[in-house]
């Protein structure tokens, strides 16, 4: 769990990803936020609580200046698993945010919006607790009339129209692609989109699918250009073949026999993973011995 919240950060971190973000979820994929006039905000805040100082930090947090004057904080929260608390949580983030702007030394400084959008990553079922406050809230139906609810800007990316994924244009969309087609297919086919932040990619796919073969592809790509997740997704599969052909033989050496080595690297020739010759290299043997190996069966 630790592992996908710090990966997330990681790719949402670039400008272009956090606005592509902004654009497609806030504004139907229109360029309202430029890449150029976003400015990163300290995501950590502190409250005074019982007598102690404690902090709160948010996932991801950017200033956009719009202009010289107009200013907007907008924070991504990422969620893997639906939090019954997030309300609670997001109000603590955005009132730490105002009562920094009603600090006295800030009194004389123009007054800006805060925005937090939760990113819900799950994609095996739905969101299913508390969006607003009233909902986590126990109110007496005396008092609620005077009790200010909020809402928690909530999207569930595995489950937004395939429309709205194909408006992403960063990375991001590589990341819904994958969501929304493990929701609906239970399965990932790959386009040829290029990658532009390989490295964060990939290690937030290996964090989210927990397969290493992901991170482990990162140093065969590196200097690489236009890489897309179709090479990738082959670079993948190959790792997985090669480990299972190294653990097969492995299981046949330690068991002591050569002919279970031999039958294991056949049956591989016979499926077209591996050619003859390079069978009869991994069985240290002449081909012609391998082949007559081959007839036998």
């Amino acid at each position: 769990m630790q592992d996908k919240d710090i990966t997330q950060k990681v790719l949402e971190k670039y400008n272009d990803v956090f606005a592509d973000i902004l654009n497609v979820l806030l504004f139907d994929g229109r360029n309202v936020v430029e890449e150029s006039a976003l400015i990163d905000a300290l995501p950590m805040s502190m409250l005074k609580i019982d007598g102690r100082v404690r902090s709160q930090e948010r996932d991801i947090a950017k200033y956009w200046r719009k202009s010289k004057i107009k200013v907007t904080l907008f924070g991504l929260e990422n969620q893997t698993i639906a939090d019954r608390l997030m309300p609670l949580r997001v109000f603590g983030y955005d009132g730490a945010e105002y009562v920094k702007q009603s600090r006295k030394e800030n009194s004389d400084k123009a007054k800006y919006p805060v925005i937090t959008l939760v990113l819900y990553l799950g994609y095996e079922k739905r969101w299913n607790y508390p969006k607003t406050l009233f909902e986590v809230l126990d109110i007496d139906e005396d008092i609620k009339p005077y009790v200010n609810d909020f809402k928690i800007n909530l999207f569930e990316i595995a489950y937004l129209d395939r429309e709205k994924i194909d408006l992403f244009k960063s990375d991001f969309r590589i990341l819904a692609d994958y969501l929304y087609q493990m929701r609906v297919n239970r399965d990932y086919i790959a386009d040829e989109t290029t990658i532009e932040h390989v490295e964060e990619l990939l290690t937030l796919m290996s964090a989210m699918t927990g397969d290493n073969r992901f991170e482990e592809t990162i140093n065969e790509l590196k200097g690489k250009e236009n890489i897309n997740m179709c090479e990738v997704l082959d670079r993948v599969e190959a790792r997985g073949i090669e480990k299972g052909i190294e653990q097969g033989i492995e299981k046949g050496r330690m068991e002591g026999r050569q002919e279970g080595i031999i039958n294991i690297l056949i049956s591989l020739v016979n499926d077209g993973i591996l050619s003859v010759y390079e069978a009869a290299s991994r069985a240290d043997m002449s081909v012609e011995d391998f082949k007559k190996y081959i007839n036998k069966n």
